[in-house]
Order: structure tokens, then sequence, then C-alpha cells
């Protein structure tokens, strides 16, 4: 059994938010799935960036924190983070993480945090790509980069079909 199967017949983890933190503490990506105020999202992500890469290496990556657990992962620099309630299967979202690890190595071919800095819209892309409301849509990793690749080809159509416009602009108010 695959785990995309495993995604249909089992129960689905609704994520409340997925944060990517650096070792040093600063967010490289937030997607919130639940409803939380700017104060709420930012007091959730001091804490957090506090937390999680202060934990021991040889420790467990699960945090119980206000009622909910945070699963996460370190790749490289970056911490990956998921929230959902306590009851809820943290190997499934270790699964998650580490699919849409996959699916950003990838796309950038051997992601690094500099690809997720200077590209954070495609990263948002891909995650948006993966889950949706906090629930797992794709769990077909060719599926995900065929779509992003095509979301890329249409933006570089438009651009090149906006080109020609902006250069006739100035020569027609000259």
């Amino acid at each position: 059994m695959v785990w995309s199967d495993l995604l249909i017949k089992e129960h689905i983890v609704p994520i409340h938010f997925v944060l990517l933190v650096s070792r040093q503490g600063k967010v490289r990506l937030a997607k919130w799935y639940s409803p939380y105020t700017l104060r709420e999202r930012s007091k959730v992500i001091r804490e957090l960036s506090g937390i999680i890469p202060n934990r021991g290496p040889k420790l467990c990556n699960f945090v119980e924190w206000r009622g909910f657990r945070a699963v996460y992962r370190r790749y490289a620099g970056l911490y990956f983070c998921m929230c959902v309630d306590e009851g809820d299967n943290e190997l499934e979202l270790l699964d998650i993480i580490h699919h849409f690890v996959e699916i950003l190595d990838r796309y950038f071919g051997s992601v690094c945090e500099l690809d997720l800095i200077f590209n954070f819209h495609k990263a948002y892309y891909i995650l948006d790509e993966i889950l949706i409301a906090g629930e797992v849509q794709e769990s077909n990793k060719r599926s995900v980069i065929r779509l992003v690749r095509a979301h890329d080809s249409l933006v570089e159509t438009a651009k090149e079909q906006a080109n020609p416009l902006s250069n006739m602009l100035p020569q027609a108010t000259i």
C-alpha cells in the first residue's frame, strides 16, 4: 500500500499551519489554515521559532504546545513545522513534510534556503498544490511538478506577450 492510498483510506489530518524556520529563528514560509489574528500569528511564530531550533538533535520531532502538537523535521538549515490537534497522527505529518521537501528538491534541484528566500512564491505555489485548507490534496510528486512547470510556462508566455506591448508604449508617447 502506498502513501497516497493511506491518505484516502485513513483519517485526513487537518493541519492548522505550516512554518519553515531557519536555524537562526527566521521564518522563511508561513501558511495558515486556521484563523489566527496577526498578533496571534506573531506570537505563535515567536514561540515556536524559539522552541524548535533549540531542541537537541536526539529529541523526538513532536512538541506538545498550547493543546496542539507541533511536528517538525530539520532539513539542512531549515525546520519544516506543521501543527495539528493532539490526537492526530504525527507520523503522517512527518510523511507530508518529507513529501513537500522531496517536491521542492526535485523542482529546485537540491533545494537550499536561498532558493526559498528568492523564490518564495514558487514554494508557496508548490505547498498550495499539495495542501488545500490544511488537508492533503495531491500526493503524486510528478503531478505536482508537472502543474508547477505548466504554471511557470504560462507565466513566461504572459511575460513574452506583455514585453512587446511595454516596448511599444514609450515609442507611442514620443
